[in-house]
Order: structure tokens, then C-alpha cells, then sequence
């Protein structure tokens, strides 16, 4: 049985990145070996605790979680009046996204880097928040 070591944040565990030496650092979207390598996440559950290290800032939170309210809203406009709404949602989720990351919590998103896992920690985060698991 593998033990994994575990971060705390808001009262939840989550398991920490498997490494030998070094650490994740905020501002890097990649594990830092010590020796100036790094390395990809390799699992989305290596990565959210990462992600939610970069989303400190209520402020930017609340943008997040906004945005993220506003892509079910438009999906589901899409389905029942009009195609263009699919269009839409993108735009209005990376756009409350990124004002949250470059003007509260100046970090570059992961999106960039983890596209998918970004957006799953994206809803992630919205159904912690919504369901209470989570500060707002």
C-alpha cells in the first residue's frame, strides 16, 4: 500500500504531488525537483492542490466561481434556445478567470499549461463552493 503524504486546506485533505526532492512552487505550474528540472503533474489529483494554492484571493474565487456559473447557464441556453450560446460560455468563463488571476491573484492561470485539468478543477471548485465544502 502506497501512504501518500496530504496538504490541508479549508478543513480537506487532498494528497500531495509523489516526489523525492524539491517542492511545487506557487508561481510555477510544474513541480520543482530542486535541481532546476521539473516535472509535469501527473494525475488531476496531484494537480488541484496546486490549483487550489492558486486560487487564494476570495476575490478572484468569486470571479471563478461566477464565470463558472454563467458556462452552465450557457450551455444550457444552448441546448434549449439557441446553438450560439455555445459560443458564449467560453468566453464568459475564461473572462471572469482571468480578471481573478492577472488583477487579484497576479499569477499566471494554469489553463495555459493543463487545459483540461484547469477546467476540471474550474467545476471542482464551483461545487465546493455551492455546496458549502468551500469558502465563497
Amino acid at each position: 500500500m502506497i501512504h501518500l503524504p496530504f496538504m490541508s486546506i479549508s478543513g480537506y485533505d487532498y494528497p500531495l504531488p509523489l516526489q523525492t526532492k524539491g517542492h511545487a512552487t506557487a508561481m510555477s505550474d510544474h513541480v520543482d525537483q530542486g535541481d532546476g528540472a521539473t516535472q509535469r503533474y501527473q494525475s488531476f489529483a496531484a494537480f488541484y492542490p496546486f490549483y487550489i494554492q492558486e486560487h487564494q484571493n476570495a476575490v478572484s474565487r468569486r470571479l471563478h466561481v461566477v464565470g463558472t456559473a454563467l458556462v452552465i447557464l450557457c450551455l444550457m441556453a444552448g441546448v434549449l434556445a439557441d446553438w450560439r450560446w455555445f459560443v458564449v460560455a467560453p468566453v464568459c468563463g475564461y473572462a471572469f478567470a482571468w480578471v481573478g488571476h492577472f488583477f487579484f491573484e497576479k499569477n499566471r492561470p494554469a489553463t495555459f499549461t493543463y487545459p483540461l485539468w484547469s477546467l476540471m478543477g474550474d467545476f471542482r471548485m464551483f461545487f465546493e463552493v455551492v455546496t458549502g465544502r468551500r469558502a465563497w
